[in-house]
């Protein structure tokens, strides 16, 4: 799987299945992300958003590392490029746009993971990485504040003194100190990242799409503290209105397996 697209490109998105893959493609560059990428992260988001029949995604990165974060030499000359986007799009922005994806998204950390990406991970709502992965976030190394819904998603699900080491200190981090501070969902070896990714992926597709969609967008509303209670009340009622609550009692009366429609 890692050694698919060797040839540098913008990411790629594929549909198999209920399932999308997002797979991010300059492995020369350990995926660094480029101005080109960002409209194509967000494109590929639209399409995730529009197709129906998409209950989970997925996103990696091609050969050994996952992303070595933005380009800094755009950084460089586009000083507003993580955040306002005043010449061209944001980091910020893109980042923004996949933590609120309608469906669940898995990162799929097959390697490192370094600057900006770190938060491109943590918009996910699941990690799962290999046992040799590492993290760094060097904003304070070269002279960055970061913006500020990247800041917000490192303490809502790292907690404050995680976010002030990763930060303050810009040290690097392997896979146990990952998981350990709820960076990882899961550490696994690299043999059997695939399983496990597949695994859940399968998990979740499988389940009732209004109500993990709905709490999803609950849940992070939660965590940036703007937690709408009318908006999830109007979407609890339209679940338990749903046919798939209806499937979901029989199967369980019947004690087989649902078979969820989203609607």
């Amino acid at each position: 799987m890692d050694g698919m697209q060797a040839e540098a490109t913008t990411p790629i998105l594929t549909f198999e299945g209920a399932r999308a893959t997002i797979r991010l493609n300059r492995p020369a560059v350990h995926n660094r992300i480029e101005p080109a990428d960002l409209l194509a992260l967000m494109a590929h988001f639209e399409a995730i958003e529009a197709n129906p029949d998409v209950r989970v995604a997925v996103l990696t990165g091609t050969g050994k590392s996952f992303s070595s974060g933005y380009h800094l030499g755009d950084l460089a000359s586009r000083p507003d490029a993580e955040v306002t986007g005043q010449d061209g799009p944001s980091f910020e922005a893109m980042t923004n746009l996949l933590e609120n994806l309608r469906v669940p998204v898995i990162c799929r950390l097959n390697g490192g993971v370094y600057g900006g990406s770190t938060d491109l991970a943590l918009c996910c709502d699941f990690r799962i990485g290999v046992d040799t992965c590492e993290m760094f976030m060097p904003a304070a190394r070269i002279g960055i504040h970061y913006y500020p819904s990247g800041m917000l998603r490192y303490v809502s699900r790292l907690g404050l003194n995680a976010a002030k080491k990763l930060f303050l200190t810009a040290e690097k981090i392997l896979a146990p100190e990952m998981l350990a501070i709820g960076y990882l969902t899961e550490m696994v070896p690299a043999a059997e990242l695939d399983a496990r990714v597949d695994a859940l992926a399968n998990r979740l597709a499988s389940l009732a799409p209004l109500s993990v969609q709905g709490v999803k967008r609950s849940l992070n509303e939660i965590a940036r503290q703007e937690f709408d209670a009318e908006g999830a009340v109007f979407r609890a009622q339209a679940s338990q209105r749903s046919e798939d609550v209806k499937e979901g009692l029989a199967a369980f009366r019947e004690k087989r397996a649902p078979v969820f429609k989203g609607r």
